[in-house]
């Protein structure tokens, strides 16, 4: 048994140095060749190594309170909306209630606020040019909800007739049992 594992681990790093060997030697650029880089696409990666001052996590931005613009509390970030791209469309504002009971949400585009400078130590604000009234009788935000699928009369989605496989038994895939 000892003889087979030894064996085993043997054949296992000639594989792996055989394959080491065979890669190139060149160091690595930051400016990849052509070929690879068409092979990314536009999915190369851009690595950010830190936070900036002048950025926000969206861990933090969440939360982050909403005053009028007599600086008056009327609400605060609930969430962010932003394009398959990364570009942020809408924060949304969870505005009036308590506790987030009876409190509803609003959308506004970035450029409706106007961020204000935490002092001494205190969390920076976002400042609107609408009133708490005036956000309360805004539209509601609606998150998208994907259509649900369509049903046959047995309950299971249309098309699959309750059986996965596109449609076939899975039994149904097996070769016939030998008669031998």
């Amino acid at each position: 048994m000892m003889k087979k594992l030894m064996t085993g681990a043997a054949i296992g790093a000639l594989m792996v140095t055989g394959a080491l060997a065979q890669a190139p030697n060149s160091p690595p650029s930051s400016n990849p060749p052509a070929a690879a880089q068409s092979q990314q696409g536009a999915g190369k990666a851009d690595i950010v190594a830190s936070q900036k001052p002048d950025q926000w996590l969206a861990t933090k931005f969440k939360g982050t309170e909403v005053v009028s613009a007599d600086d008056k509390k009327i609400g605060t970030i609930k969430d962010i909306l932003f394009d398959k791209t990364g570009k942020i469309e809408a924060y949304v504002v969870s505005v009036g209630g308590f506790l987030g009971v009876g409190s509803k949400e609003v959308a506004l585009a970035p450029a409706s606020f106007e961020v204000i400078k935490g002092e001494k130590g205190s969390a920076d604000k976002l400042k609107i040019a609408m009133s708490q009234e005036e956000l309360k009788e805004a539209q509601n935000f609606t998150p998208y909800a994907p259509p649900r699928p369509t049903t046959t009369g047995s309950g299971a989605p249309a098309g699959l007739n309750g059986l996965s496989g596109g449609g076939t038994h899975p039994s149904s895939n097996r070769p016939p049992a030998s008669s031998k």
